[in-house]
């Protein structure tokens, strides 16, 4: 399987608008990070996009993707579900409805933000979205998904686990019972926004080291990444051996 990062960027962006700070005027193409999100193809070539923020369409023209079958949502927040209008072009030429997973809550938010798209009468050129609420494992083409429920400061949010990777955005706390899925994997993926001074909603970089000496991924890949974390270049020169920063275009085989 391979997991592509689309983006690892926070729900501003990198650069920021009207940030002048290093990491927002640097040169090195990856401290230029859209919103986070990921592709990952299963062993059947099938491809599953985990969130659809608002650069979907550069992100999956950038990358040269034309094919996505199936989305899998954290939450329901803008930068992770605002793009899904821009699948539109994959939608009418497969000519079938795009599956969504996500809890109940997520599901609900998604058919009031894009009604139309569920409309009885559509009108020419909408959407066409077939919901799936999560309620457990599941078998997705021929990869096993397994959520992992993890807090958002106070909302309940997924992240997912594949063979021996897991993907986490947003998380501000991991329950003792879902960190036994986390345990001894070779690729450990979760959100980090800055170095120092604790966010309500999103790990700091003291948190995350401590998981992983707690969790013991082989390898841990940060996203959701803010341009407080310092440049690429600065910052994974500070962390230990096996904890690197993802960066847009970033692909991870297991």
């Amino acid at each position: 399987m391979k997991l592509k990062f689309l983006g690892t960027g926070t729900s501003q962006g990198v650069p920021v608008i009207g940030c002048h700070c290093d990491v927002c005027t640097s040169t090195d193409p990856k401290d230029n990070r859209f919103r986070s999100s990921a592709l990952l193809r299963t062993d059947s070539h099938k491809k599953l996009l985990i969130d659809c923020g608002p650069d979907f369409r550069i992100q999956m023209l950038n990358n040269k993707e034309e094919h996505v079958d199936a989305v899998l949502l954290t939450h329901e927040h803008n930068d992770h579900v605002i793009g899904l209008d821009d699948l539109r072009p994959l939608i009418f030429r497969s000519k079938q409805d795009m599956p969504l997973y996500c809890n109940e809550r997520v599901g609900a938010e998604v058919k009031e933000r894009f009604s139309y798209a569920f409309a009885d009468v559509k009108y020419p050129g909408a959407p066409s979205f077939e919901l799936h609420h999560i309620a457990g494992s599941f078998d997705l083409f021929d990869a096993e998904i397994i959520p992992v429920e993890v807090m958002h400061n106070k909302i309940p949010i997924l992240g997912y686990k594949v063979k021996n990777l897991a993907y986490i955005t947003d998380a501000s706390y991991i329950p003792v019972t879902e960190k036994e899925k986390l345990r001894n994997l070779d690729y450990l993926i979760l959100n980090c926004i800055r170095k120092e001074v604790l966010h309500p909603a999103h790990f700091i970089l003291p948190q995350v080291l401590e998981l992983f000496e707690e969790l013991q991924p082989k390898k841990m890949y940060l996203t959701h990444i803010s341009h407080h974390l310092g440049t690429h270049t600065e910052t994974e020169g500070e962390l230990p051996p096996n904890v690197h920063l993802a960066y847009d275009g970033l692909e991870v085989y297991f």
